[in-house]
């Protein structure tokens, strides 16, 4: 099994009421990447300029994340954003953002990840989406999108949405995107679009799964310490997919596989949130995502008592 996922590359610098880091490693494709190798082979693909060393590629081999679909643009600059958050920390403020050497990538994929038979389509530009959804023989892709594509190339982006099996966007993103202010009018209006499953991202009150079988909610894990959540969408997204490849079963996967996905997905962007950046996540054990597992299981657990009356 193994798992492509194409998306940015890039440093980031962060600003919370916790602390602030600078130019450090992040994007969307690295963020699914660490997030999904717990489970499974990972292959990332993305562009990155002379700035990113040989200590950046260390952070990503150590997980075992095949690189070599990573684009190295001579005398070009990785893609950098600079952003802060508020106490509301559902929320992130753009500060700045240079594409550099993303302003003009064109995917391309190897054998090894065109073969892949799941696919991770990162927040990139929707025609770029489907480039790569025509490169690849996934048999299972998943998309992740924003408010900007939706707006500003809202047909193209449809058009992708139509070529994917899951998409997976935040709850507001579903609303704006289908005009329905219901979100489960919402989810549903988007499968009639092409996908079977949706995802709705609820940041930290957790996600919602919605298939032709119903849905699922699982609630988000109530911390004690969150200092940084970007990156935190990416990680479910790499935790969802990740269990998903690992169980997989030739011609689709059950609903008690998707749930389980969507408590990974919990468990991975609980993690990424506890400190800035790819600290906590490119640190963790195999124990501690166990623990944290249960620590879901117990959070959303009750035995039906009879009323006495």
């Amino acid at each position: 099994m193994a798992l492509t996922v194409v998306g940015s590359i890039a440093f980031d610098s962060v600003r919370t009421p916790f602390g602030e880091r600078e130019r450090m490693l992040g994007g969307s494709a690295v963020h699914f990447a660490l997030a999904a190798s717990f489970f499974t082979d990972v292959l990332i693909v993305g562009p990155v300029g002379d700035d990113f060393g040989a200590e950046h590629l260390a952070v990503l081999s150590a997980h075992g994340i095949a690189t070599d679909d990573i684009e190295h643009v001579a005398r070009g600059k990785t893609f950098f954003w600079r952003g802060h958050y508020e106490h509301d920390m559902n929320f992130a403020h753009t500060d700045e953002t240079q594409l550099n050497v993303f302003a003009e990538f064109e995917p391309k994929l190897s054998r090894r990840s065109r073969e892949s038979q799941m696919l991770f389509l990162g927040n990139i530009q929707p025609e770029l989406q489907r480039d790569v959804r025509r490169q690849s023989s996934a048999s299972f892709a998943a998309l992740d999108s924003m408010n900007l594509w939706i707006e500003t190339t809202r047909e193209s982006l449809i058009v992708a949405i139509g070529e994917i099996e899951c998409l997976m966007l935040n709850d507001a993103e579903l609303r704006m995107l289908t005009e329905q202010p219901n979100l489960v009018h919402a989810a549903r209006a988007t499968m009639e679009l092409g996908p079977e499953v949706v995802v709705a991202k609820r940041g930290e009150y957790g996600a919602v799964l919605f298939t032709d079988d119903g849905s699922f909610a699982i609630p988000g894990l109530l911390l004690e310490d969150v200092r940084d959540p970007t990156g935190a969408g990416d990680s479910f997204a790499g935790g969802f997919l990740g269990y998903l490849d690992a169980v997989r079963i030739a011609g689709g996967h059950d609903d008690r596989a998707l749930r389980q996905a969507m408590a990974y997905g919990s468990v991975m962007a609980s993690f990424n949130v506890e400190d800035f950046g790819t600290e906590r996540v490119s640190s963790l054990t195999e124990a501690e995502i166990a623990d944290r597992l249960s620590a879901f299981k117990r959070l959303t657990h009750f035995e039906e008592a009879p009323i006495v009356r």
